[in-house]
């Protein structure tokens, strides 16, 4: 797995590595395919205070790609929020690529006795 952690108008200290990293377990804990994240953490310069931080991930498993991006006031509250969806779509992501097929009852073959 290649993980990418960078900053635009943001300096990345090794305590928010190292939180974001804690943060990645828990989705590659749920889903152990993922080739590639890359994840961007932002300051925009707005004049308005809230949502000012912002913090994407791009996440490239097997056949898709899956884009997440969250903006709060504080980058901390910001990264915590875009785990929770990335979270989600990984299971969703999971739920669609596992097999649920299975053979009805009625269709199958009772061994001759």
């Amino acid at each position: 797995m290649n993980l990418t952690i960078s900053g635009h108008h943001l300096e990345v200290t090794p305590a928010l590595r190292e939180y974001v990293l804690t943060k990645l377990d828990r989705v590659t804990r749920h889903f152990d395919q993922v080739v590639d994240i890359n994840v961007l953490l932002t300051v925009e310069k707005q004049k308005e205070k809230e949502r000012r931080q912002r913090a994407e991930v791009t996440l490239h498993v097997k056949g898709r790609d899956i884009f997440v991006e969250q903006s709060h006031e504080d980058l901390y509250a910001a990264i915590d929020q875009l785990m929770d969806k990335l979270d989600r779509q990984v299971c969703r992501h999971k739920d669609r690529v596992q097999d649920h097929g299975h053979e009805a009852v009625k269709r199958m073959q009772v061994p001759a006795t």
